[in-house]
């Protein structure tokens, strides 16, 4: 498969913007094409200097987001975004754009098809809630950039923009949620373990 390209300009020249120093891994969400790509940081042989022998081998810090040289593409996940499109202010029901972190993770331990309301497990799919519009696991999204998606009337976290999964599946690879992303827990519950809090999800029209 050909490499993605998803981590475009865009999500570095926000890292620098915003001093978001990159994480191990970064999510990124297309809507146009309702996929998510889930990408990790790779070290290079050239990234490290050459070993000088009797002398401690020191590395410089970590630079803000770089380039997309520094991550390579471990796996895609079809999802759903927002049935009224994209935006950023609060009551829209719209998808938010821009760089966001997860900034709390809900839901571990619970048994695949577990229910949430106000991030609370209130039953299961299995147990009279098949439709259920949160489910599985929430990591809950933090915007990061000022005036765009975090403040006033434009903050992601305040909006309560998730990425979680649902009890219709059927409805992933088209728009139907109502702001959050949506995804299937075969998808979700292996990338919620393996993601901790501060992992940066930049999203892409």
């Amino acid at each position: 498969m050909t490499p993605p390209r998803l981590l475009e300009r865009g999500f570095f020249v926000a890292c620098r913007t915003w001093h978001a120093r990159p994480t191990r891994f970064v999510l990124a969400v297309s809507v146009q094409a309702q996929r998510l790509d889930l990408f990790e940081r790779v070290r290079r042989p050239s990234d490290a200097p050459a070993p000088v022998p009797g002398v401690a081998r020191t590395f410089p810090q970590t630079p803000i987001c770089s380039t997309s040289r520094n991550y390579g593409f471990r796996r895609r996940l079809l999802i759903s975004t927002s049935r009224h499109g994209v935006g950023q202010l609060a009551g829209s029901h719209r998808t938010p754009m821009g760089l966001h972190r997860v900034a709390a993770k809900i839901g571990d331990g619970w048994p695949a098809g577990t229910v949430f309301r106000s991030r609370a497990p209130v039953g299961f799919t299995w147990q009279g809630l098949p439709d259920a519009p949160i489910a599985h696991r929430i990591l809950w999204l933090e915007g990061l950039e000022p005036g765009l998606n975090r403040g006033g009337n434009v903050d992601s976290f305040a909006r309560y923009i998730y990425l979680h999964g649902v009890g219709d599946e059927t409805t992933l690879g088209r728009p139907a949620s109502r702001g959050c992303v949506h995804a299937a827990a075969k998808d979700l519950i292996p990338l919620f373990d393996r993601l901790p809090i501060g992992t940066l999800v930049w999203i892409a029209p």
